[in-house]
């Protein structure tokens, strides 16, 4: 069964830099498509970025600001957020699924991190 901890988060002011880390264990994470996901109260779980083996995809929200990365060996992804902004403030989640193709779908994934709040204010 496969498992994801998350860890980083917390409070910063806008333009501030955050490191999301997500690691995994339990299937062959080299072969795993990786997503990122933000869910704010009230609305539906929102598509960040993703990232396989096949490439990356950025939601348009992000794109330019944050960048996903993964560490094959220490089975770690990464969501790195760069100039924050306090529409940026939500739970954020990583994902993964066993089947190679990127998707923006919550349900496409198999696996969910237990989430870790972002808030961006000043």
């Amino acid at each position: 069964q496969g498992q994801l901890v998350q860890s980083g988060g917390g409070s910063v002011q806008p333009g501030d830099s955050l490191l999301l880390s997500c690691v995994a264990s339990g299937f062959i994470f080299s072969a795993a498509t990786m997503g990122w996901f933000r869910q704010v109260p009230g609305k539906d779980r929102e598509f960040v970025a993703t990232n396989g083996w096949v490439g990356s995809r950025y939601a348009d929200s992000v794109t330019g600001r944050f960048t996903v990365s993964r560490d094959n060996i220490k089975n770690t992804a990464y969501l790195q957020m760069n100039n924050l902004k306090p529409d940026d403030s939500a739970v954020y989640y990583c994902a993964a699924r066993t089947l190679s193709n990127l998707e923006d779908k919550p349900g496409a994934y198999e696996f969910w991190g237990q989430g870790t709040e972002v808030t961006v204010s000043s």
